[in-house]
């Protein structure tokens, strides 16, 4: 542990927010707050959250930043983001290593949440010289009428614990070609995760001058996260976590007339068809709801699979999830690692328990592994009569319904009967069934897949869902418009004043 922390150059106590290269603040008012290996339950560390004060030192020196990075031309940011995405290549294998530390990834994934942050910061780059508006026919003669964008401000960026680092990159690297500093409350179970970023942040904007860009506020979303969605200084709030929450913030920051992108809960299914190659299906299944130990937004949760098929598919994956490793997400080998917390444990057997008086059997799993240590479950496999109300609820937890359905009109039924809508997928060999899944009165997802899982989004499309998922979309496409203001301009280069729509005025 002390080794992971000694690579990546942090200090374990006593960290505080920070509003440039070595500009930590100490905050004598600040609790304690203790972070946890999940793994072990053991303190791995702690850090001093901000209080009020502190968090308007950081937001103003934020704004004050926006003020000057605004005029700093696009390509030029771009550079910035070149030299963060250079020193996130040196720090990958710690960083990632923290992370898994920290939050219980198994190190695979720990390491490639930290190369999906390296790869939005080349997506970025690029960006930084294609910030493009359009020019548009206007219907007044020698009149020129364009669009173009603007940097909004400074963006606050509120993370989940599930995904450490790499949200914090969408937003922030992004946000940075754009003209925008960015705000960040990390979740208050993974802050060195955060902190560590900061440090490689901080490096990065002292070679370039730079203060005030990255900046990060430790602090529970009670407080710090209030303080955020009701400042104006922050136009755009991107929130990552629960649809409970995300509803106050986006009444919040509406309030005020800010924007908001926001990406909830995702309670994502995949249907299988007679056709599918089950082979293949089997292995996108079990990454998609084994992966993070079930703790992504897009797990896969739910497998409609057609009748005819049922019964093998059942049992192809119930020998899978026999041969799943469970330990120390750190060690070679383990493919999945511990629950976040107890909390998380509670939850889940709260909706095994629900699940079973609803008519559910468990195939597969469904125990704790106390033996390993205190948040250790069994991946689990419930075989459902029917989608009842606890199949259409999102439980962070690696727990797979199992539905079955006859006809492809009722799979799709089925499949977006939940109020969650992030991603979805379907397995098929037929090119109409595939065509139907994605059509206008298909899949009501964001995110459609055919012949891949629902998880491991690239971060070249846009990211994000309809529905109690939020509407928000991160990272590529054309993603970058949430963070900039649209202008639109008219050039009258003639000399007369012809009004739109041929109207007469004062003639």
């Amino acid at each position: 542990m002390k080794s992971i922390l000694q690579k990546l150059n942090i200090e374990p106590v006593n960290a505080g927010a920070c509003t440039g290269p070595e500009a930590w603040i100490q905050d004598p008012q600040g609790e304690e707050l203790v972070s946890y290996n999940p793994t072990t339950g053991e303190p791995i560390a702690s850090v001093i959250m901000a209080t009020s004060d502190t968090y308007q030192r950081v937001a103003g020196a934020a704004h004050e930043a926006f003020l000057r990075w605004r005029e700093v031309p696009a390509p030029k940011r771009g550079q910035v983001i070149r030299d963060l995405g250079d020193a996130l290549r040196e720090f990958k294998e710690p960083l990632g290593d923290l992370v898994g530390l920290e939050m219980g990834k198994i190190r695979a994934e720990g390491h490639g949440e930290v190369q999906e942050m390296i790869d939005i910061c080349d997506f970025s780059v690029g960006l930084s010289r294609q910030l493009y508006g359009l020019v548009i026919a206007s219907e007044r003669p020698k009149h020129r009428m364009m669009e173009q964008w603007h940097p909004l401000g400074v963006v606050g960026v509120i993370t989940a614990f599930n995904f450490p680092v790499a949200v914090w990159s969408w937003n922030a690297a992004i946000a940075a070609v754009c003209g925008d500093p960015v705000l960040w409350k990390p979740s208050s179970q993974v802050p060195l995760s955060a902190i560590a970023v900061q440090h490689i942040a901080n490096r990065v904007m002292a070679d370039h001058g730079l203060t005030g860009i990255f900046n990060l506020i430790i602090g529970s979303g009670r407080d710090v996260g209030e303080m955020m969605l009701n400042d104006k200084r922050l136009p755009l709030i991107s929130f990552t976590g629960s649809t409970h929450v995300g509803r106050h913030v986006s009444q919040a920051v509406a309030r005020r007339f800010g924007r908001a992108i926001l990406e909830l809960g995702g309670n994502n299914a995949i249907v299988v068809a007679e056709d599918a190659d089950l082979g293949l299906a089997v292995r996108a299944i079990l990454f998609g709801a084994v992966g993070t130990a079930g703790q992504r937004c897009t797990t896969t949760r739910r497998i409609i699979m057609q009748r005819q098929i049922a019964a093998d598919l059942s049992g192809r994956l119930v020998e899978a999830y026999k041969q799943v490793p469970i330990g120390d997400p750190l060690e070679e080998g383990t493919l999945m690692g511990p629950l976040v917390n107890g909390s998380a444990v509670e939850e889940m057997f709260e909706a095994l328990e629900q699940a079973r008086k609803d008519g559910g059997e468990i195939l597969v799993g469904g125990k704790m592994r106390p033996d390993l240590g205190p948040n250790f479950v069994e991946p689990t496999i419930v075989k459902m009569p029917a989608q009842t109300e606890i199949v259409k609820q999102e439980t962070f937890a690696p727990i797979l319904y199992l539905l079955e359905y006859d006809e492809l009109e009722e799979a799709i039924r089925i499949h977006n009967d939940v109020p969650q809508g992030l991603s979805s997928a379907i397995f098929t060999t037929n090119l109409r069934t595939m065509e139907a899944f994605l059509s206008a009165s298909g899949s009501d997802c964001g995110i459609a897949n055919v012949n891949i899982g629902t998880s491991g989004a690239e971060i070249g499309g846009a990211f994000g869902g309809e529905k109690e998922t939020g509407g928000g979309r991160e990272s590529g496409s054309d993603a970058w418009k949430a963070y900039m203001r649209r202008q639109t301009n008219t050039i009258n280069w003639s000399t007369d004043m012809p009004l739109a729509q041929g109207i007469r005025f004062g003639d």
